[in-house]
Formats: C-alpha cells, structure tokens, sequence
C-alpha cells in the first residue's frame, strides 16, 4: 500500500453508510463529532464547497476519491469514482460520465476554478483503490483506479501532495476543503459486505454498456 503518513489516531465507532443513502445530489446533516456539517458524497457524484463549516464525507472500496483545493481561493471538493476512464461516459443515468476518473476528475477541477480556484495552485490528495473485491488479480480494478489517477495527474502537472492508496480495506473519508484537512477511518474488511455488495453492482452496471500531516486515521 502506498503511504506517507503523520497520523493521530482517536476513537470513532458510528458511521453513515453512503452506499445505502438516498439517492439524492446532496445528503447534508450536523455531525456534533467534528462540529460541522457532513455532506455525503456517493459513487459518481462530487461537491465543491468554499463553506468553512463544512465535511465532504465518502466511503471506499476499491473506488477512489480525490480531494482537491485552492489554498488561497480556500475552495475545494472532493468526487468519487468507480472505474478509470471512458471515451463518452453514456451508459444510462444522466450522471453517468462522473463514475470514470477522467470525467470526475475534468468535472472536480472545473467547478473549483468556476468558483475562484487556480489550477497552478491546487493541492491534491488521493484515497482509495483498495483491492477488496478482485483478491487474486494483479489487475484489479482498485490498481487500475489507482494507476490512473496518478497518471491523469502527472500529466497534468498536479503534484500529488499527500495519498493513502491500495491495501484490503475500505476507507472512509472526512474532508475539509477549506483547511485541506483530512480524516481516515480504516474499516475492517468483515462488516462491510454491503461495501463489497455495492460496488459489485456498479460494475455490473457499468460494464454491460461498455505529505500526510494533516491527514489524521481514527477507528
């Protein structure tokens, strides 16, 4: 597993289960644990946000997320994707683009510079593509997710400024794109069959039509 980390760890046992929320764009509420408002983020979606009091949260398997910010404009946001890259995106729902990482990435990107971002400027740090579904291959999706954003990237020019990648284990993320601050819950592997059940399905879906400083792990 890819990891550079400084971490503090504290104690955290409830959670939200993201895969099973409604599907609405935005699910919000007050979360008293980090006194401030969580805001869900599911498979293919993101949410941009220049709001100090807010927490853009995702839970992942072998999906990954990316958070990224203008530290100056102090917008950011993170998004969620479940598999590399598409020519077109079109396989049925109207957010379908957003479920590749060079869609969601694009789309992540844009909406921070339409709201004051500067692409020079961005701090990027990148979660996720845990191989906990395709145990056995060396071409996991998890591996193939991670591969690409790392690619996307460097092509780019964005530097990477802090990941934890890889691994058997599902994450959850707690996101400050104000502050840049991250906060990581590590799962263990045997609760989370409802995880493993819901990104089954989403390919399923898919393939029929075609410096960690502030990054703080807490259980």
């Amino acid at each position: 597993m890819n990891t550079r980390r400084n971490a503090q760890l504290f104690s955290h046992r409830s959670g939200v289960d993201l895969y099973t929320a409604a599907a609405s764009e935005v699910k919000r509420f007050f979360d008293p644990r980090f006194n401030a408002t969580s805001v869900m983020v599911l498979p293919g979606r993101h949410y941009v946000t220049s709001a100090p009091t807010e927490m853009v949260v995702t839970l992942l398997g072998s999906c990954v997320a990316a958070c990224i910010r203008d530290p100056i404009a102090l917008v950011g946001g993170l998004n969620h994707f479940l598999l590399p890259e598409s020519d077109t995106g079109q396989w049925g729902a109207a957010n379908a683009a957003m479920r590749y990482g060079n869609h969601a990435m694009e789309t992540l990107i844009n909406d921070i510079i339409k709201r004051g971002g500067d692409r020079g400027r961005l701090e990027v740090k990148v979660f996720g593509g845990g191989n906990i579904i395709d145990v056995q291959s060396k071409n996991s999706v998890g591996k193939l997710n991670i591969d690409f954003v790392k690619r996307y990237l460097l092509n780019e020019g964005i530097k990477i400024s802090a990941e934890h990648l890889g691994g058997s284990l599902p994450r959850r993320i707690h996101y400050f794109p104000v502050t840049g601050k991250v906060k990581m819950l590590l799962l263990k592997r045997h609760p989370d069959q409802r995880l493993f059940n819901a990104e089954m399905s989403y390919r399923e879906r898919i393939a029929a039509p075609e410096d960690l400083d502030d990054i703080e792990l807490f259980d």
